[in-house]
């Protein structure tokens, strides 16, 4: 039952984007701060990479009818679903509700990398873990950068040091992360691609910000590369 209700909600999170309003970032408008645009936000050619972690989970979902019964898989489904359902609706609340889209992308950042954990290096690694693990690592971005747009659109950070704590934040988990799963560093393909995206936004309006997120996404990277080699 589990493995069909994981086809059901990949196939409605994959068909979300086509039944709801085009999501450009937060509207400014919706803030006590109006800022135009977030120097956490990456730029847009960095979303591109949803259509690599649709395709990827949607084989997920397929093949992981045939691995039904397994217990390997099946530990797995939970979490997976989780974060699954949550994306599916998250479209749809994003628009007009910031606050409660920020606290639903954090929670499908908490159970996509516990599905990321949970699932097995050993057996089906390429359709079990590592569709997991890009999905994980672009959750783990993704959430902070919400995070980091609420912290600088209520005031509670500048704009500058929100995405700075929020780079900080990434970098910790993600580095945690894929210590845990050092054999596994599709999920620090997400992580980096992110942090490209927001050092290329930020390369003439904020320098700073550039920085920081290239000497992150560079860590990362090099966090990721050591601890395979490691093994």
């Amino acid at each position: 039952m589990r493995a069909l209700l994981v086809l059901l909600a990949t196939l409605a999170f994959v068909v979300a984007p086509a039944v709801t309003p085009p999501f450009m970032g937060y509207d400014p408008g919706l803030f006590p701060v109006r800022i135009e645009r977030a120097s956490i936000q990456p730029a847009g050619f960095a979303f591109a990479i949803w259509g690599a972690i649709y395709a990827w989970l949607a084989l997920h979902a397929g093949f992981g009818l045939l691995r039904r019964s397994d217990p390997v898989w099946e530990r797995v489904r939970l979490p997976h679903l989780g974060a699954l359902v949550l994306g599916s609706a998250w479209l749809g609340i994003a628009g007009g509700y910031p606050l409660t889209a920020t606290a639903a992308i954090l929670a499908m950042a908490g159970f996509g990398i516990w599905a990321f954990l949970a699932a097995s290096l050993d057996q089906d690694r390429w359709l079990l873990a590592a569709p997991l693990g890009l999905f994980a690592g672009w959750l783990t971005a993704a959430s902070m950068v919400s995070l980091g747009v609420i912290l600088a659109g209520y005031g509670w950070l500048s704009d500058t040091g929100s995405a700075l704590a929020m780079l900080a934040v990434i970098l910790a988990v993600a580095v945690t992360v894929q210590l845990r799963r050092a054999s596994m560093p599709v999920y620090s393909v997400s992580v980096v691609w992110a942090a490209i995206g927001i050092a290329a936004v930020n390369w003439q309006p904020n320098r700073t910000v550039a920085y920081a997120a290239l000497a992150g996404a560079a860590l990362q990277a090099a966090v990721a590369v050591w601890a395979l080699r490691r093994r």
